[in-house]
């Protein structure tokens, strides 16, 4: 079992920044990848950033240049610094993670989602 908790959603307006974090917490003996993703209303959930234990990033390719992601592996958090926000970035921003239990089954999780608003 592994518990992700999201924090650091809320309103803002276009060029405002936010910060999302995100804790895992549970029977974890490995994180592998930790991401975020979005789900805009009528859309489909889509891939923002992931980033892998040994520190490497993707990024989709609209946020590029505006969006950080990191993560702290001794804590088992990762952060998604959102600057330059824009109307469109507006979606339910879920945490992901996938790793290693305990016990050595493999486990992939989400978090429950923190809404981001961006006002034009």
């Amino acid at each position: 079992q592994v518990d992700l908790v999201e924090s650091g959603g809320g309103l803002v307006r276009a060029g405002e920044s936010l910060r999302l974090s995100c804790a895992a917490s549970g029977s974890i003996a490995r994180i592998n990848t930790m991401g975020w993703y979005r789900e805009a209303p009528g859309k489909e959930r889509e891939l923002v950033a992931t980033i892998t234990s040994g520190g490497s990033a993707d990024y989709a390719d609209s946020v590029k240049g505006r969006f950080t992601i990191s993560r702290d592996n001794a804590k088992n958090t990762v952060h998604l610094q959102m600057n330059s926000l824009k109307p469109e970035d507006t979606a339910l921003y879920y945490c992901n993670a996938n790793g290693v239990l305990a016990w050595a089954a493999p486990f992939e999780y989400w978090g429950q989602g923190t809404q981001v608003t961006v006002s034009s």
